[in-house]
């Protein structure tokens, strides 16, 4: 039998949720040892959850399974209930027996019947003790009769730069899991270190290769060559920063490999580290800006967890993307590779640009700071490229001039009612520059000199020590009641069409979450950001000169941009065709330098 996916639970280093791995009643715990989980007499435990959910629906929409098998290892006397949640159903039984359990006869139950019609809705496993002596649950796993003729040869390719420490222990990680994986043998990890320091030691399932720094764009276009070369037959790319379980990679493959459309690929989902029980992203669609899916759903809830889970198996939007901290893809059928955008916006692209048939799955899953976390004016100037040049790219997305001009300027918008004119300048340092053409990216390829000009402009706009953990607050505006705030914010441009407003605008410290908010701002002339330990801070001020300058010198961009529109969407569709190419990547990075080579060096 093949598993397709294991009961796991929390794992200190990665996420210690419970509720999003199992919900108890009674004297039911994970094992002080480890191994499993132990149930005193009468207690319960439920694997209706996130990480342990079957969804029946995505598996056999996305596989060939021949029978579903769960399979159990357990010591002890013990209820076994198999629950079939459905949309509109209450919870049916499908399942319930009791069984005397022994570790040396795993106990089966043939779920194959589910598969018949049209398979849909989840599945969850339910234990109850039932004494005199404990319940313990070593193992769990649902798995199929299928045998494919052939695995598939995976890459996991990992960009890093300069994370030597993290990369490192996600490295031994994987490689102690392959080894004692079944699988093993047909996965090989590529480290492609950007930063050349991370002396990532080589083995049989392991390479290094040092990489010119052309951004996470250069460094997963080298892990794709690599890929290639090798003759592997799938890529997964993931993040140097992502803490996951093992698990993720089981699930993945798993999928991969039974797969009925040979164009099947993986996005796996993202959850801050801040608040390990929300999902940040779900997958995610483009249009105009960046959408996640589900985000802010709380995953210790399992009513919201099963509506997540089932509303995930309807049809996605043709413009679904996959976020490259965790993406598994097929290498036959590549028609286009990254665009050299540097980071940000590259993986969007590259799911659009191929005919990937994209799906989510329950579990796969990385753990890693948001985007709220990592906003600074750089980031904001290239979200804004990447954001234009999808909609002058791709015939799918195509915009009026005007229409696309209104994404630049409401992302310039939001920085100066925000008072951050140093993001706005940022930004309409984007707008320009993707003005320049294709060529611009090309000759920017390393981001070297744009990076220097966007930290020229940057004074206030980042993170500084906090010495006033208590800062000095006035709220006058920002207590109105929500709807004349807003009101109040948006017809007076937070106080830039009125007079005085920097003597008689708020002051006000907002945390972390609000940061990327208007709304928040609404009624204040200065705002203290804090980050979401409280240790570091930063303050900008309220700036009519600076706000009017900046809008004057935005609507000469606009007027730039829709008089050049058309002629800028017919080079930048030329030059996608020529900088997506093999040929482009082999000539930007040049030949590999592997493990021998930097020992020569």
């Amino acid at each position: 039998m093949l598993t397709l996916q294991n009961i796991i639970a929390p794992e200190p280093g990665v996420c210690s949720e419970p509720d999003l791995y199992y919900h108890a009643t009674g004297a039911a715990q994970i094992c002080q040892q480890g191994s499993g989980f132990c149930l005193q007499t009468g207690s319960r435990i439920r694997f209706d959850t996130y990480f342990n959910l079957f969804n029946l629906g995505t598996w056999t929409q996305a596989c060939l399974l021949e029978g579903l098998i769960l399979e159990i290892t357990a010591r002890g006397p013990g209820e076994i209930r198999v629950l079939h949640l459905r949309q509109g159903h209450p919870a049916e039984i499908l399942h319930q027996s009791r069984p005397q359990l022994h570790p040396d006869s795993p106990y089966q139950i043939d779920l194959s019947a589910l598969l018949s019609g049209t398979p849909e809705g989840l599945l969850a496993l339910e234990l109850v003790a039932l004494g005199p002596e404990k319940l313990q649950l070593y193992t769990a796993r649902f798995a199929t009769r299928r045998q494919p003729p052939s695995l598939p040869r995976l890459a996991i390719s990992i960009t890093t730069f300069q994370r030597e420490h993290k990369v490192r222990d996600t490295v031994a990680r994987l490689d102690a899991f392959l080894a004692r994986s079944g699988f093993g043998d047909n996965i090989h990890v590529q480290v492609i270190d950007n930063g050349q320091s991370a002396d990532i030691r080589a083995g049989p399932r392991v390479t290094a290769y040092a990489n010119r720094n052309l951004g996470g764009a250069g460094g997963f276009a080298r892990g794709l060559l690599e890929a290639e070369d090798r003759g592997f037959s799938h890529c997964l790319f993931m993040d140097d920063d992502a803490s996951f379980h093992m698990e993720n990679i089981l699930r993945s493959y798993m999928l991969l490999t039974l797969a009925r459309d040979p164009q099947t690929a993986l996005a796996g989902a993202m959850i801050g580290n801040r608040r390990q029980w929300e999902m940040w992203e779900n997958g995610a669609y483009f249009d105009g800006s960046c959408h996640p899916l589900f985000n802010g759903i709380d995953l210790r809830c399992p009513q919201a967890v099963q509506q997540m889970e089932l509303r995930s198996t309807q049809a996605r939007p043709a413009t679904f993307y996959g976020g490259w901290w965790f993406f598994a893809f097929p290498l036959a059928g590549l028609r286009r590779h990254p665009f050299p955008f540097f980071v940000r916006g590259d993986d969007i692209s590259f799911s659009l640009a191929n005919d990937f048939n994209i799906f989510t799955l329950n579990g796969v899953v990385s753990f890693q700071d948001d985007f709220i976390e990592k906003e600074s004016a750089q980031t904001l100037y290239l979200d804004l490229r990447n954001h234009l040049l999808h909609h002058l790219i791709f015939a799918q997305l195509e915009r009026s001039a005007l229409g696309t001009a209104r994404i630049a300027c409401r992302f310039m918008m939001r920085s100066m009612l925000r008072c951050k004119y140093e993001s706005a300048a940022a930004q309409l340092m984007a707008w320009r520059d993707v003005m320049q053409g294709p060529v611009f990216f090309d000759r920017n390829i390393d981001m070297q000199a744009r990076q220097a000009s966007i930290r020229a402009l940057i004074k206030q706009e980042h993170w500084q020590q906090n010495t006033d953990t208590a800062p000095q607050e006035r709220r006058c505006f920002s207590r109105l009641p929500r709807r004349l705030r807003h009101l109040l914010g948006l017809f007076s441009l937070n106080g830039h069409l009125l007079p005085f407003w920097s003597r008689v605008g708020d002051q006000i410290v907002l945390e972390i979450d609000d940061r990327g908010l208007v709304f928040p701002a609404f009624g204040a002339a200065r705002l203290t950001y804090r980050n979401g330990t409280g240790t570091q801070a930063y303050t900008v001020r309220h700036s009519k000169a600076r706000f009017f300058a900046l809008a004057w010198q935005m609507l000469l961009a606009l007027t730039h941009w829709l008089r050049h529109h058309e002629e800028l969407k017919r080079a930048y569709r030329r030059g996608y065709g020529d900088m997506t190419t093999r040929p482009y990547w082999e000539a930007k990075l040049g030949p590999a330098r592997g493990p021998r080579d930097q020992a020569a060096e």
